[in-house]
């Protein structure tokens, strides 16, 4: 069978006649430019769950021929992996879908929390909201691949997860962005369970299926906390730093102060990833504390407050 034939109906959609390649095609015999299209057409159909022709014609500005023949070719290299729906005019992946590529989970996270690509894992004009860039842990690449497709297609999602509180059990969230605490990483969710948004460890997870639609009110727009700024001022240690211009220079402050503007949902996180000392009259005295908050006042009604150092009294919304 050839691979305009097993194309079927998108195959005729994109004139793929002079188009075919080999049946014995591999993708050691490709040139490193269609290496990365077609690992963009893997990526597309791992982590959206769907591509359309368009949209590797305009991440690569390639020619229609040129794409019609990629898709042609990851049809014969992975003929199991996508179906064609004439109606849509879109590609999407199967109930069988075996990645053709290895996307690195550790790898792949951190260029999403960059929004940049580098080739094989080719992720370029795919946006969705992530925070920050780096983590110690790895998830597993077919639980982020789910998530994000939820968030990506606005869909809810059922998981089993491993609370610290709770032990392990089933879920259903809505998640609509992925988190980097500065030690793991976490997707932002509507919790069904609780009634609210929270953010739980992507290693947590398994066993993620993709539910109906949200309503409006588990959506990220219903997330305060995640909607809200909230303006930081970080000036050095008053009590236990002996040079601050050394600090100042460190961080680029001025005039001795660090003006942040972050999300109310991320402030705790990045309190706590910069030892930044949270009391009211800077008295965490230990050397690791170099930073201290000088407005405290800004965090009131803030969650996930529990872990930055030295603050005391706002529920954690953390497992």
């Amino acid at each position: 069978m050839s691979a305009t034939q097993m194309l079927g109906n998108e195959g005729r959609e994109f004139g793929l006649r002079d188009a075919s390649p080999s049946e014995n095609a591999s993708l050691d015999t490709v040139s490193f430019a269609q290496r990365q299209r077609l690992a963009y057409i893997d990526f597309c159909l791992l982590f959206k769950g769907a591509i359309y022709r368009q949209d590797l014609i305009g991440r690569f500005e390639v020619g229609l021929s040129a794409g019609s023949r990629d898709f042609s070719l990851y049809k014969v290299l992975a003929p199991n992996n996508l179906t064609y729906d004439a109606r849509e005019k879109r590609y999407f992946q199967t109930d069988s879908f075996v990645p053709l590529f290895e996307h690195d989970p550790r790898r792949t996270l951190v260029k999403l929390a960059n929004d940049i690509s580098d080739g094989f894992d080719a992720i370029g004009d795919i946006h969705f909201p992530v925070e920050s860039a780096s983590s110690l842990n790895v998830p597993d690449i077919y639980v982020v691949a789910k998530l994000v497709q939820a968030i990506v297609n606005n869909k809810a999602v059922s998981v089993i997860y491993t609370s610290l509180s709770s032990g392990s059990g089933a879920r259903e969230l809505v998640p609509h962005s992925i988190v980097d605490n500065g030690q793991r990483w976490h997707v932002r969710a509507f919790d069904r369970k609780t009634g609210s948004f929270r953010d739980f460890v992507l290693t947590r997870i398994s066993k993620v299926t993709l539910k109906a639609d949200p309503a409006l009110s588990e959506q990220s727009l219903a997330d305060e906390a995640w909607q809200r700024k909230i303006a930081l001022e970080v000036v050095p240690h008053p009590k236990n730093i002996n040079h601050p211009t050394a600090i100042e220079l460190d961080y680029g402050m001025e005039e001795g102060v660090l003006h942040l503007e972050v999300r109310a949902a991320m402030a705790g996180y990045l309190l706590r990833r910069w030892n930044v000392d949270c009391t009211k009259h800077a008295s965490l005295r230990t050397g690791e504390y170099q930073l201290w908050l000088r407005n405290q006042e800004t965090l009131e009604n803030t969650d996930n407050l529990a872990i930055a150092p030295g603050y005391i009294g706002e529920e954690k919304r953390y497992e």
